[in-house]
C-alpha cells in the first residue's frame, strides 16, 4: 500500500515506463529547469538526472507530469481516499453500502502519525552549498527550493495534532543570505504557517521550522491541500500514502519525517527579515523582491539513498496543475457540504489559479418569482470568498445551475457563454475595493492589496454572441486590429500603457454610445497584442485576469453610478495591458534554450522526449 519513500517511487515508475534516467551532466542553473519545462509540454515521462553539475545528489522531476501518472503513483489508495471524504460528508453512507466502505477505515488508521526512535533521514549531515543549487528562471535571486513540505507546531500546543504542513517558497542562497547559516521562507498571506509564527511572536519565542525535501510522494501533494485550520495535513499524508507517517523523536526539537529524503532544520526569529526573490512564480510573471522571513539553519539532514525532487513554476500549466486537479478530484465532491447551495468551484489555472474563480450556485428559495435574479447566488459568493485561499481570488463569475443543467464547469468556453447570454452589466457588478489578493498578483495597489469583482449571473438568456466583427467599426485614434476572441468578447489592441493613469480605458469607452453596434459584444478587452490574446482560450484567459485590477480597470460603454453600485448600460471594458507597476514576465534564457535544443537532437539524452 503505496510507497515507503521515494526511492522505491522511482523505481516502481521506471519499471513501468514512466521514468527516463538521464545520464548526461546536467546543469541545475537555468538547464534541468528547461528541461523540465519541456518535458511537461510535451507530456513526457519523470526524469531522472544521475549527475547534477556541482552536485553529488541525483535530481527527479515530473513525477506529478500528467494526470495518469498521478493516478498512477496513489493507485493503490486514491479510491479509498475518496470515500472517506465520502464519509465526511454523509456517515450514513456506511450503514447504506457496508462492503463499500469497510475498506476505507484501515485507510482512516493511517492517517495517525507514528513516532519511532530513529529513521534514515539522519544517516547523515551535510551543509546548504552541497544541496542542488537549482535556479529556474534568468532573473531569480538564487537558487530555490521548489517541492519543500515545511513543517511547523503550534507553540501553544505542541504535537502533530495542531501542526502545519505547507508548501512555501525556501531559497537556499543569494541576495543578503549567510551562506550556510539562512535561508529564505517566504509563505504568502492565508497560508497556516502564519498562525504559528504569530502565536511564536506573541510570546516572544523563535518559531521552530523543519524543511523536508523528498521522501514518499503523498507529502509534498499533502502540503498543498487546502484542508481546514487545525487538522494536520500529516493525516492526509498518511491516508493517501496508505501507510502512517513514521516521525523520529527528538529531544527539544520538532520531530524528523523518517522516510524524507532531506530535512533542513532552524528557526525563525520574531523580527528577522531580508529580501527574499525574485522568483518566477507561477502567474507567469516574477515575483520581485521583498522582505520576509529568515530561517537561522541549524542542522542539514539526508538519508544515504538521498534523491532531490524539484518541480518548475511558471506560466501555467506546469506540473503544479496536476495538484491542483487531483485536489479537486479529491475534495471536489465535498463542497457542497462545506458550502451549503454551491455546486462547483473551478480555480482557473491557465489564468494563475487565483485570479479567476467559476462557481456554479442554486437559487432555491424564490421559485416563484416570474423574472429572475441573482439573489441566493450572491449569498454564496460571498460565502466562497470567505473560504481560506478562495478569499484571494479577484474575479468570480457565479451562475445558477438551475439555468443550464449539466453545464460542466471546467468547460471554460462554455461557462463563459452561459454568463454572457444572461449578464446584466446594469446589475449584476459587485465589487470590492481595497482587499486583499494573491501576494504574487501585482496588478493591485500594493502587496496582498487590490480589488474583486463578482458577476452573478441568472435567468432568461438576454443576447445572442456575435462572433463577426462590424464590418463599418471605427475605432478611436491609437487603437487597432479588433479581433473576435470567443462568442461575445473582442480583443482590441490599445496605446502602451506607460502610465496606469493615462485615462485610455476611459477615452475608449467614451467614444461610443450606447446604441453603437461595438455593444453586440458584451465584453471587450483592451490588449497589448489582439493577435496573441486570440489566439487560444489559455492567452486569453492570462492575459486578462493576470493583467487587470477589477476596481481600476473596468470601465464601460454607458457606466453610471446608482446608490453607490457602478454598472454599464453598454459593453463591458476591460483594461488588459500590461502597466509600468506590473512585474516581468518569464522568458527563456535563449543560450539555454539552445543547450536543451541539442540535448534533444539526433543522438541526445532527450531524443524522443522532446
Amino acid at each position: 500500500m503505496g510507497y515507503r519513500n521515494l526511492k522505491q517511487c522511482v523505481e516502481d515508475l521506471e519499471s513501468h515506463g514512466h521514468l527516463v534516467r538521464i545520464s548526461t551532466e546536467i546543469d541545475p542553473h537555468l538547464e534541468a529547469a528547461e528541461i523540465q519545462r519541456r518535458v511537461f509540454q510535451a507530456n513526457g515521462p519523470a526524469l531522472f538526472f544521475e549527475n547534477v553539475k556541482g552536485c553529488r545528489f541525483p535530481m527527479v522531476s515530473n513525477l506529478y507530469g500528467t494526470m495518469d501518472r498521478t493516478r498512477f503513483l496513489f493507485r493503490d489508495t486514491l479510491e479509498m481516499v475518496k470515500r472517506l471524504v465520502e464519509l465526511k460528508i454523509d456517515p450514513s453512507v456506511a450503514m447504506k453500502h457496508p462492503l463499500r466502505y469497510a475498506r476505507a477505515f484501515p485507510t482512516a488508521w493511517a492517517m495517525q502519525p507514528k513516532y519511532v526512535s530513529r529513521g534514515p533521514v539522519n544517516q547523515n549531515q551535510t551543509t546548504l552549498d552541497q544541496l542542488p543549487q537549482l535556479v529556474s528562471w534568468p532573473d531569480d535571486g538564487g537558487p530555490f527550493v521548489t517541492l519543500p513540505a515545511v513543517y511547523t507546531e503550534h507553540p501553544d500546543a505542541s504535537g502533530w495534532q495542531k501542526s502545519n504542513l505547507g508548501m512555501y517558497r525556501v531559497q537556499l542562497g543569494g541576495n543578503e543570505y549567510k551562506q550556510n547559516e539562512e535561508v529564505g521562507l517566504h509563505y504568502q498571506i492565508h497560508r497556516g504557517i502564519g498562525v504559528h509564527h504569530a502565536a511564536a511572536i506573541r510570546k516572544g519565542e523563535a518559531l521552530q521550522v523543519n524543511i523536508y525535501i523528498g521522501g514518499p510522494p503523498a507529502l509534498p501533494l499533502s502540503a498543498v491541500m487546502p484542508l481546514p485550520e487545525g487538522l494536520s495535513e500529516l493525516t492526509f499524508a498518511g491516508a493517501l500514502g496508505g501507510r502512517r507517517v513514521r516521525m523520529v523523536k527528538q529531544s527539544n526539537h520538532l520531530p524528523l519525517i523518517a522516510e524524507a529524503d532531506f530535512c533542513i532544520t532552524g528557526t525563525i526569529d520574531a523580527d528577522h527579515l531580508k529580501p527574499e526573490g525574485p522568483f518566477g512564480d507561477h502567474l507567469g510573471y516574477y515575483s520581485l523582491t521583498h522582505d520576509f522571513p529568515v530561517l537561522n539553519v541549524d542542522r542539514v539532514y539526508h538519508r544515504n539513498d538521498a534523491i532531490w525532487p524539484f518541480t518548475v513554476v511558471g506560466r501555467p500549466p506546469q506540473e503544479d496543475t496536476s495538484f491542483g486537479e487531483i485536489i479537486h478530484e479529491i475534495t471536489g465532491p465535498a463542497i457542497p457540504s462545506v458550502l451549503p447551495g454551491v455546486k462547483a468551484v473551478h480555480a482557473v489555472d491557465a489564468a494563475g489559479v487565483h485570479p479567476l474563480l467559476l462557481a456554479i450556485g442554486s437559487e432555491r428559495y424564490m421559485p416563484f418569482v416570474e423574472e429572475k435574479a441573482p439573489q441566493e447566488i450572491l449569498t454564496q459568493a460571498n460565502a466562497i470568498l470567505g473560504q481560506g485561499q478562495l478569499s484571494l481570488a479577484k474575479y468570480l463569475f457565479i451562475i445558477d445551475e438551475a439555468d443550464e443543467p449539466g453545464l460542466d464547469i471546467e468547460d471554460i468556453t462554455r461557462y463563459l457563454a452561459h454568463v454572457l447570454r444572461r449578464v446584466d452589466w446594469k446589475r449584476d457588478l459587485h465589487f470590492q475595493t481595497k482587499t486583499t489578493i494573491d501576494t504574487l498578483d501585482y496588478t493591485g495597489d500594493g502587496m496582498n492589496s487590490g480589488s474583486k469583482v463578482v458577476i452573478a449571473a441568472a435567468g432568461a438568456i438576454q443576447r445572442d454572441l456575435p462572433i463577426e466583427i462590424p464590418s463599418n467599426l471605427d475605432l478611436p485614434a491609437g487603437f487597432r486590429k479588433p479581433m473576435s476572441v470567443l462568442p461575445g468578447i473582442l480583443a482590441i489592441e490599445a496605446p502602451e500603457c506607460r502610465d496606469q493613469n493615462d485615462g485610455t480605458l476611459q477615452r475608449f469607452v467614451e467614444s461610443f454610445d450606447e446604441g453603437h453596434s461595438l455593444n453586440a459584444f458584451p465584453l471587450i478587452l483592451l490588449v497589448d497584442d489582439a493577435e496573441f490574446t486570440a489566439r487560444n482560450l489559455n492567452n486569453f484567459l492570462w492575459v486578462t485576469f493576470t493583467r487587470s485590477n477589477p476596481a481600476r480597470d473596468i470601465s464601460g460603454i454607458g457606466a453610471f453610478v446608482e446608490h453607490k453600485h457602478w454598472g454599464c448600460r453598454g459593453a463591458l471594458v476591460i483594461d488588459a495591458r500590461i502597466k509600468p507597476h506590473h512585474a516581468p514576465p518569464l522568458i527563456e534564457d535563449p543560450k539555454v534554450t539552445e543547450r536543451v535544443n541539442q540535448l534533444a537532437a539526433q543522438g541526445g539524452p532527450l531524443h524522443g522526449i522532446l
